[in-house]
Formats: C-alpha cells, structure tokens, sequence
C-alpha cells in the first residue's frame, strides 16, 4: 500500500509541477515586455539554479544546497543590472564579473571524489572533475574554438563577431579544461583557473547582447511560445537519453573505473570473451540431426514448388503448400545454428530471429482466422491479453509454469504435470492404447489428404500432409517403443518413476522456453495491427480475384499479402528492436544462468554487479549500434508513406 500511495504522490508532483513550470514560463515572458530588468534577474537567477543544480546532480561540488542558493541570487542580481544597463562596457564587465565569481565558487568547491563503491574489503573509488591543466592543449582548444566561431559568424553573420568569438571560444577552453586532460586529484587551483575562466567567457558572451527596444521585446513575448511548448520536450530527451548517450559512447573508451583512457579495449574484450561469442564449435554444426533434417525438409517443400509450377508451366509455384516445409526446415537449420555457436550474442540473434518470425506468424495467422467470424472481437481480446502484463509478470507466470520439482513429489508446473501424465499413459496398457489409436486415426486422415491432394494435382496438400505425419508417427514410436514422457525406469527395481524437464536450465533450448514468453506477449500486438491492414484491403480486388477464378488461399497470398506487405515491415522491424533490447523476462526467470543470457542482462552484470563501466558501456554501444540502423529504416519507411 505504501508503495501505491508514494507513486500516486509520485505522479501528483510530476503533473502538479509541470502544470507550475508551464504557467510559469508563460506568465515569465508575459513579464518581458514591461520589466525587462525583472524579466533577466529571473533568468540569471533560473539560470544559476540550474547550473549549480546540474552540478549537484553529478556529485560534482561540496555543500551543494547552500552553493545552489548562493549560485541562484548572483545570477539574479547580475542579470537584473544587465538588464538595467545600456553601457556596453559596464555590461560586459558586470557579465564578466558574475560568471567568473559563479565560477570560482564551483573551482573552489569541486570534489576530490565523486562515488565510493565498497564490495567486501574492495573500495573503489570513481571519478573526480578536477583536471590536470596541460596548458599548451589548453591555448589549442581555445584557439580551435574561436576559429570555429569565426568560421560559423562568417556563414551565417547573425551575432556580432566578437559575442561569437567568446562563446565559441569558451567552449574551446571548457574542452580543452575538461575533456582533453585526465581528470585527477590535481590541485584545486586547477579547478578553480578552470571554471573561472569559463564563466567569465559565458558571462561575457551573456553581456554582449543588446538592450532590446520596443519592437524587439514584443517578438519576444510573441516567439517565446513555440520555446515554451519545445524546451520541456527536448530538456527531457536531452536529459534522458542524449546526455546518457554520450556519457555511455565516451566511458566505452575507458577503463573499468571509468578514469584511464583504454582505446578500443572494451570491445576488443567483447568480442574475444568465449562467453559473449563463441564459434569454435562451427564445424559441428553440419553433422547435427536437426541440420540434416531441416535441409531434407526443405528440400521437399522445393521439390513440392517444382512439380506444382511444373503442373501450371512454370519453374516453381509458391504457395502455403511448398512454403510450410520450406519455412519449418529454415527453423530446424537456424536452431541448430544457434545450438550450436553459443555466447551472448549468439543468444540475442536466436531471439531475434525465433521470437520475431513466430510471433509475426503467429498474429498474421490469428487475424486471417479470425476475420469476419462471429467471435472475432472475444478471440481477439483474450489473445491481446498478454500485452496488459508486463514482461517481469509475465516472466514470473511462466516461471511457475516451467517450475519443475523432485521426481519423488508431485508436479505443479502445467507443463511439467502434462509431461509426466505423457509418461504415465505411455506406460499404461489401457491409456498406451488409447493414444496409439487416436493418433493412428489422425495419420491415416492425413494421409487420405496427401492423397486427395495428389490426385488432384495440389503438390503443395501432399508435400504438407507427409511432413505433418512424419511427427505423428515419431510419436507413435515412442509410444509403442522406449515411451514417451516423463518418466524413468529405476534399473534395480524396474519401478517406474516421473522425471520433469528441467526447462529453464537444460542447454541449449531452455533458451526457446524463455522466448516463447515473449512471443505469447507479441502475438497480440502483431495480431491487431494486421487485423486493422487486412480489414483496409480495398474489397474490389478480393472480388476481382474471385472473380477470375482464385480460391481462397491463391487470393490471400497473390492479393493480400502484396496490399498488407509494407506493415509486415513495420511490424517486423518493432519487434525486432523490441527483441533486441530484451531483458526483463531473462532477468527474472534465470538471471543469464544456464547459457541464457542476453546483451542487456550481460551489460547490466558487467556495469552494476562486476563494476566494470568500460566493458557495460560497450556492450550498451554494441547494443545501441545494432538497433540504430533498423529505427532509421522504420523512421524513413514512416516518411515516405505519409510523402
């Protein structure tokens, strides 16, 4: 209960207080136009608060508050005499002199140590913002930076030359200050020639600019809106996912302390730890009865599109026939593939690959079968259920569902329960019976399908009813033969005990269990989005296409799926970075254990268990790298259909 109030609290401020920063802003500049003295102490005064309020944020400066408070009146008094002043000398000095005091007093009260991690009788200590001045990079910086805002006053000539100079050149110093040289225990003095220098050049830079007249602070009051609506927006995306970003690219090229300069080490490390990737083992890989036998059914689906375009005068048909076995043996090699190379990354393209080609199927499947039937919205709800739990409750549900217990106690897993009741009618004569008949019935059935189909010339009903029935008669076999289930013969005593499957920790398919969770979340997802585009297939084709003849399945391969293909992009490209990041359900249910882990889980082992930044954040890189081409596709296919 405690927990729900403090959220509710939580999203109380946040509202309450966007809604006072919003009116805040707008009544702020309402302000501009008469008390421009008043309207520039405020921004100084904000503008102090929320220098220092980054700092403090960062662990950078000692006695936060108070600095905070004191940083916030300087830049309020400061910025109401700028705004009292027309001398431009007297301006330039007071600017000067408020950003050099602000500062000093940042320099003067740096801290020596950021964060002290303690890990048994291991302390370490991360970071310290005092730089180590190297005063010749300094001169470099800086003179690189005003020959930047030299070049870009010369292009674009909107600010005087010399306000362009000074702030470009203050970024020069702040790089060449604190980003050219390591950052150590240097001595203060460091510090404060450093953060003097630079708020006295932004100070400067902020008394450059002129007294607005009548005209100027009308467009002011006018073009501060749209600032208004943005800066919230991008203050937050700048906040939460640029600044990171950055943080993450620059502490991939440091140690794991995140304080020496390594170069490409980190990744380096990546790519050469057997547990992120690991193909030394490439070669079994064709030697593996799941390759030889996806190649084999493959190799029947391209035979059964042979005859049948044989049948028609083409090279080959494709169709739902030929395509099934084609695509199952594709599934069959792929597992073996991944079976058998192993590591992190490995286990991420498994995901990738499994979650999105099921899960895409399976929605397009469920959306086909359910349209225009009499229960399409109650199918459809209890299938977009799974979407309204999140991926640590879901993980947790499938936990238990996999959970198995010892042999010598009674299963409460579904799945495990189910197994060892297999195990139990394969070793009853009754039940054994039973099974054998039924599936006898069913293979039979099919294979007067096969026939049917054979007869009448659809290659695609035969190659499919024969692959179907391949697994039928396996499981007959093991019915009639060594059983089927869970179940062990004690050798001493011949007596029949149940023996669960381990399905979270038997390598390497435990890794398929975990990802069915994902995929019975996604089905939904994919399921509505392409109910919505195939009820959008302009109905005249469907009719044209009956028209001339084509059943049902010709018309939704040849018709339908052409019209709906550009969201089968979209959907598979949302799912595959959807997959690519996952790590809540890896996280919940084996944690990375048993060969399971994942890019994600690994980054946050290496980062926040291990303590190694370096490594963590190359990995997030990695990570990042991998997905950003897929978003700039999905963006670019986004613009194109509204152009």
């Amino acid at each position: 209960m405690d927990r729900v109030i403090s959220t509710i609290v939580g999203v109380l401020v946040a509202v309450i207080g966007s809604g006072i920063v919003f009116i805040g802003a707008n009544k702020l500049f309402d302000v501009a136009p008469r008390r421009w003295s008043w309207f520039t102490a405020l921004l100084g005064g904000l503008g102090g608060l929320f220098t220092f309020g980054v700092l403090w944020g960062n662990r950078v400066i000692e006695q936060p508050v108070l600095w905070t408070i004191v940083a916030g009146g300087i830049g309020a008094v400061a910025g109401f005499v700028l705004g009292s002043l027309q001398d431009w000398r007297a301006r330039l000095g007071v600017g000067a002199g408020a950003g050099a005091v602000l500062g000093l007093i940042a320099g003067m009260n740096m801290r020596r140590v950021i964060l002290v991690f303690e890990e048994g009788n291991r302390t370490t200590q991360v970071g310290t913002p005092i730089p180590n001045l190297n005063y010749g990079e300094l001169a470099l910086w800086t003179i690189i930076g005003i020959a930047v805002g030299g070049a870009i006053w010369s292009i674009r000539r909107r600010k005087p030359l010399a306000r362009s100079l000074v702030i470009w050149g203050s970024i020069g110093w702040a790089i060449g200050a604190f980003g050219a040289p390591e950052l150590n225990t240097a001595s203060r003095e460091n510090a404060i020639l450093a953060c003097a220098v630079l708020g006295a050049g932004l100070g400067a830079a902020a008394a450059m600019g002129k007294v607005p007249d009548a005209v100027k602070l009308r467009q002011i009051e006018t073009g501060s809106r749209k600032y208004i609506f943005l800066t919230p927006a991008l203050f937050f995306i700048g906040a939460s996912l640029v600044v990171p970003t950055l943080r993450t690219f620059w502490l991939s090229f440091l140690d794991g302390r995140g304080e020496e300069a390594v170069g490409l080490a980190n990744y380096s490390s990546v790519f050469t730890d057997a547990n992120i990737i690991d193909v030394s083992n490439w070669s079994s890989i064709f030697g593996s009865r799941m390759f030889i036998l996806g190649v084999v059914i493959f190799g029947l689906g391209v035979l059964a599109a042979r005859l049948a375009g044989l049948r028609r005068g083409d090279t080959f048909e494709w169709g739902p026939g030929p395509l099934s076995p084609m695509v199952f043996g594709v599934f069959l090699v792929a597992f073996a593939v991944f079976a058998t190379l192993r590591g992190t990354i490995i286990n991420n393209l498994w995901w990738v690959f499994t979650v999105t080609a099921v899960a895409t199927g399976l929605g397009l499947a469920v959306a086909v079968l359910a349209d225009r039937s009499k229960r399409e919205n109650l199918a459809k709800s209890i299938i977009f259920m799974p979407m309204a739990i999140s991926f640590v409750g879901a993980g947790i549900i499938w936990r238990f569902m996999y959970i198995a217990r010892p042999p010598q106690r009674e299963q409460t897993g579904v799945l495990n329960s189910l197994w060892v009741w297999l195990g139990q009618i394969s070793n009853s004569g009754t039940g054994k019976t039973v099974a054998v008949g039924v599936l006898a019935v069913v293979v039979i059935g099919l294979a007067l399908v096969g026939l049917s189909g054979y007869r009448g010339g659809n290659n695609g009903m035969a190659i499919g009813s024969v692959v179907t029935i391949l697994p039928l008669l396996w499981i007959i076999y093991k019915f009639l033969g060594p059983g089927l289930g869970g179940f062990m013969v004690i050798e001493a005593t011949g007596e029949i005990q149940s023996q669960p499957i381990q399905f979270t920790s038997e390598r390497p398919f435990n890794n398929i269990w975990l990802m069915v969770v994902l995929i019975w979340i996604q089905t939904g997802f994919t399921m509505v989005i392409f109910s919505a585009a195939i009820k959008a297939v302009p109905e005249e084709l469907i009719e044209a296409a009956r028209v001339d003849g084509a059943t049902d399945s010709q018309t939704f391969w040849r018709v339908t799926i052409p019209q709906i293909a550009p969201t089968i992009g979209v959907v598979v490209t949302t799912l595959v970075v959807t997959v690519m990041k996952v790590f809540d359900i890896v996280r919940v249910m084996t944690a990375g254990n048993f060969d399971t882990n994942v890019i994600a889980n690994e980054m946050y082992d290496k980062a926040f268990t291990e303590f190694n930044f370096g490594v963590g954040s190359a990995l997030a890189v990695i990570l990042f790298l991998a997905i950003l081409p897929i978003m700039y596709y999905n963006i670019r296919r986004m613009q194109k259909a509204a152009v």
